[in-house]
């Protein structure tokens, strides 16, 4: 199985908070958010990363040798140089490298803390083609992507949904794809990469999918994890959601001991 890690993105929302750095090189407890990725990925027996950049790609480019080696990890860069522009063209230039996959991939979300039991959590589903869902989610903001579910099974993904649903959650950013799916992801995205379309969020495409009856979901809901948008978010990760992620990763090897 490969990853596909999306982190072209320039990091608007944090303003100055992210040091002239990619937001995948924010140090979260001693680690860039790169590092952990590859790191947790690893634990689930994953060590093919393809990294999509963008913004200030030279200093991802430096480290990949180091953490290729670190974990044993075959880590390969895809560029997209029109990363000003929205991210559905992130996909477009991981296009190429997604339909030559054999089986089912990871789509992830660069800017997310998280615990290795969730990652497990969608590799392990029984579900072909899977996203994951909070239903603790809060609308303080109105940035969550909300998943409304229906029987179990999501049918929509946006944000700033209202409706009739029986459960709804915040999808984490993170979806395990059907190799027999990758054709209609890709038609999907190839739809937008012309005129306005072209600054639409990779959401939109996952957003088509889930219309289109090709998702099911898992529910996460009590693990520890944070999407890092805003410059706040960077604290409370850093005092807050790692502490915790690292307390419930120490209690569940004790327990397995």
């Amino acid at each position: 199985m490969t990853a596909f890690i999306y982190a072209a993105g320039r990091a608007a929302r944090l303003g100055a908070a992210h040091g002239s750095r990619p937001k995948i090189l924010l140090d979260i407890g001693g680690r860039s958010l790169f590092e952990w990725h590859v790191r947790r990925l690893g634990e689930i027996g994953v060590h093919r990363v393809m990294v999509v950049t963008g913004y200030l790609r030279d200093q991802v480019t430096r480290i990949i040798p180091e953490l290729s080696a670190r974990y044993d990890a075959r880590i390969e860069e895809i560029v997209n140089p029109s990363y000003t522009e929205g991210s559905v063209l992130s996909v477009q230039a991981s296009l190429p490298r997604l339909l030559e996959e054999s089986e089912s991939v990871l789509l992830m979300d660069g800017d997310v803390v998280y615990p290795t039991a969730m990652l497990r959590r969608l590799v392990e589903s029984s579900h072909p083609t899977v996203l994951l869902v909070d239903r603790s989610y809060s609308t303080d903001d109105n940035d969550p992507v909300l998943v409304p579910m229906r029987n179990g099974k999501p049918f929509e993904f946006r944000k700033q949904w209202r409706g009739v649903a029986d459960a709804v959650g915040e999808s984490i950013g993170f979806f395990r794809i059907a190799q027999a799916d990758l054709a209609l992801l890709a038609e999907e995205t190839l739809q937008r990469t012309v005129g306005r379309r072209r600054r639409e969020s990779y959401d939109e495409i996952i957003r088509a999918m889930v219309l289109a009856g090709r998702f099911a979901c898992e529910d996460v809901t009590g693990m520890p994890w944070i999407e890092i948008d805003y410059p706040e978010d960077i604290e409370h990760a850093r005092v807050v959601i790692l502490p915790e992620i690292l307390k419930s990763e120490s209690i569940s090897i004790r327990s397995a001991t």
